[in-house]
């Protein structure tokens, strides 16, 4: 099994419903974008329900754009479990510090590998996070 961070095959799915490639690559960007715009409209708490509707409606037309927003999703899901846990931490007042790291750490890194993703996307690739749950596929 390989670790490197990009698929290096092109996805193909000739028995969905037609998808024309610019809708395709469209489509698994904006299942990473909408992570980072999720993360700031909701402070935190709802960065993976961008990609989670966007694999809800896509997941039966295209398998790229299925395997983008699955990973997103799973990526961001996890980062917001580890926001959720830094507000456990702010409010036990003596781990503040520890809940800011938290946040800091999970979103940034959240708005960082999106965009890096968004990225790799548009080159047509499906880009591997480097930390998820794998809970879509």
């Amino acid at each position: 099994m390989s670790f490197s961070y990009f698929d290096d095959d092109r996805i193909i799915n000739p028995s969905a419903p037609s998808m024309s490639p610019d809708d395709e690559k469209t489509w698994a960007i904006l299942a990473h974008l909408s992570a980072p715009i999720g993360l700031l409209v909701s402070v935190g708490w709802l960065p993976f329900l961008g990609p989670l509707l966007i694999w809800f409606i896509f997941k039966n037309r295209s398998q790229m754009v299925r395997k983008c927003a699955a990973a997103s999703f799973n990526f961001n899901l996890m980062c917001s479990i580890g926001i959720a846990i830094g507000w456990f931490f702010f409010f036990t007042l003596i781990l503040i510090p520890v809940a800011i790291l938290f946040w800091l750490f999970f979103g940034l890194g959240s708005i960082i590998f999106s965009i890096r993703a968004a990225f790799v996307a548009s080159r047509h690739r499906v880009y591997r996070y480097p930390l998820s749950l794998p809970i879509l596929h």
